[in-house]
């Protein structure tokens, strides 16, 4: 069964990263938990994403109250588990997670030009492209 977990001091560690050429798309785990850290005062979440007992992946967000809005900034799923549909549902699980939160009804996100796969995803989801910013392309739905 999928679920999101809290990092903690026992498994922040856990080896994860994407393909070489999917690095120029995704933040690597450390970058992800700084990243977190950083955006503590707004909320943060970093999670990991267990099937069962074995970690698959990562996710971040956060609160922006200043656009009413929350932060989809992070999405990994390692390599050796990709194409199983765990990134579809981790990304169900962040948003039943910010509707059950429910201080914001909007979600904003952005992806990197070319990568193709979470355009296809995202837009599954029902986000659509609201900007561009240099190659990222920022994205935006309704919870």
């Amino acid at each position: 069964m999928i679920h999101l977990a809290e990092i903690d001091s026992e498994n922040w560690r856990i080896p994860l990263r994407v393909a070489q050429d999917q690095e120029k798309y995704v933040a690597d785990t450390f970058s992800i938990l700084a990243r977190a850290y950083a955006f503590r005062k707004e909320g943060s979440k970093a999670l990991l994403v267990y099937d069962d007992e074995t970690p698959v992946g990562m996710v971040m967000y956060y609160e922006c109250k200043e656009m009413g809005e929350y932060i989809f900034c992070e999405l990994l799923i390692d390599e050796r588990y990709q194409r199983n549909g765990y990134g579809k549902k981790a990304t169900a699980l962040v948003l039943d997670a910010m509707r059950a939160d429910g201080k914001f009804y909007k979600v904003c996100l952005c992806y990197i030009e070319g990568n193709n796969a979470a355009k296809q995803l995202y837009e599954g989801f029902g986000f659509s492209e609201i900007d561009r910013d240099g190659d990222e392309i920022i994205m935006e739905m309704e919870l």
